[in-house]
């Protein structure tokens, strides 16, 4: 499938605007997108989901194996015209110094993508070029095919960078993006406020075709896009994991939480659950006034809580029909801020205390300081059975009033360049409930998810 790739020289330079934009003018062009989010973040696919109608996967090349990463284009990719992947922070940031991995470099390298690089031109005209000629020769083999020119001041700005460029670089420029607030995506302390919470959104998507059709050469991306190359791969990477599970988890009912407070999932975590035969249930814990009927587990994945904390709160039947499920031994399996809802409760930064579930014995406290964030590898006990795989962490939230008795099921080492930074514990099993802090892609460690789902 005909593939490229946005990547940008850093955060905040108008990766993911533009790769929505650009999804959104495809559609429009009747082209089916195929889109794809490099690194762990949930909020930027389901932007993509929103602007193409189709979910958008998470390639991570430090989480997954190269041959995960492949097979997960190629599946996704079936039935689709052209496939998009917005990278994550500056082109080559990554996982380390002396490593690529995780970065979005390393994701064009594995998939065989063209790039298409966003730099910021505020204030800038001959500097431009040597911000792109540095990206194009830290390292030669990523292919970067062209350059979009961001937040300019207009079209003659435009065409002095532009020039610039193309003299000393030899890359093409394939267009720019004029500085709209009107296009703008608001922010909070996770990063962009998740698209189903947004009320005009609309109106933003279809402001910013207008602008990617004027400014954009759609069609040189096109071909661009044909530089992609066939990847080759194992397909049939699952075959005996199915054949070894499927018996468990054919018909099997996981009820899901969904609904604004709760939208953090993988979407490879629900295929491969699928694939086995599970039938999931949605259900909201702001709306709801009780859990499905007749679940074999329950699946809790992170979100906002904090920011819903009230109206969990005030639903009290529903906490009350989950808190006796989980007690009378159902199984449970929570992240993040669904680890929050099961604790005793959350207190906000303007120190406000609203209470959650209470079956976890710790309470959440809400702090300007990330507390966590990045890759980790961590050792994970259930049910006595001990398992190794990675993740990530993200999170603005500590835990206070722990019992010192606590024995907790995850044992996690922050590397980098192969040197442990640090050390912690996180996950806390009662029953046949487990939860903790860090997120999982299930694809690093199959055999584990059988035992949390």
């Amino acid at each position: 499938m005909n593939r490229f790739m946005i990547a940008g020289t850093n955060s905040g330079v108008g990766k993911t605007t533009i790769s929505i934009g650009i999804m959104a003018a495809l559609r429009k062009r009747k082209y089916r997108v195929a889109p794809f989010k490099t690194g762990p973040d949930y909020i930027d696919p389901g932007f993509h989901k929103y602007v193409t109608g189709n979910p958008s996967y998470n390639l991570d090349s430090y989480i997954l194996e190269e041959n995960h990463i492949k097979y997960l284009v190629n599946n996704a990719s079936v039935d689709k015209d052209i496939g998009v992947i917005e990278g994550v922070m500056g082109l080559y940031d990554g996982f380390g110094v002396t490593s690529n991995i995780g970065s979005s470099a390393h994701i064009s390298l594995v998939t065989q993508t063209p790039v298409i690089l966003v730099i910021d031109a505020t204030g800038m005209s001959n500097s431009a070029a040597a911000v792109v000629l540095g990206y194009k020769m830290l390292n030669q083999n990523v292919n970067i095919q062209g350059i979009i020119v961001n937040r300019v001041s207009g079209k003659e700005h435009y065409k002095l960078v532009k020039e610039i460029i193309e003299y000393h670089t030899n890359i093409k420029c394939i267009g720019y993006m004029p500085k709209n607030n009107d296009i703008s995506l608001y922010s909070r302390h996770l990063g962009l406020i998740p698209a189903d919470e947004l009320i005009y959104l609309e109106d933003k998507i279809n402001k910013l075709i207008d602008i990617i059709e004027e400014c954009i050469d759609v069609d040189l991306l096109l071909e661009i896009s044909k530089q992609a190359n066939k990847l080759e791969y194992n397909n049939k990477i699952y075959d005996n994991f199915i054949k070894k599970h499927s018996k468990d988890y054919k018909n099997k009912k996981i009820g899901i939480a969904w609904d604004k407070a709760f939208t953090f999932y993988y979407q490879a975590n629900l295929d491969i659950l699928k694939k086995l035969g599970v039938q999931f249930i949605e259900f909201s814990p702001l709306a709801d006034k009780k859990i499905p009927d007749n679940l074999d587990s329950v699946y809790i994945g992170g979100g906002f809580p904090e920011i819903f904390s009230k109206d969990l709160e005030s639903n009290t039947e529903f906490k009350n029909s989950l808190v006796e499920y989980m007690e009378n031994g159902g199984k449970c399996y929570g992240e993040c801020g669904g680890f929050m809802y099961l604790s005793k409760g959350i207190k906000n930064l303007e120190g406000e205390y609203h209470e959650m579930l209470g079956f976890l014995p710790v309470t959440c406290e809400m702090t300007v300081k990330l507390q966590r964030f990045g890759y980790i590898e961590m050792d994970v006990e259930v049910d006595n059975q001990k398992f190794t795989t990675r993740a990530h962490e993200f999170h603005h939230s500590k835990l206070i009033n722990v019992d010192s008795n606590i024995d907790y099921k995850y044992k996690i080492k922050k590397y980098r360049d192969k040197k442990i930074l640090r050390q912690w514990e996180c996950g806390i099993q009662k029953q046949n409930t487990i939860a903790g802090y860090p997120h999982l892609y299930f694809l690093s460690n199959l055999e584990l998810m059988t035992k949390l789902l």
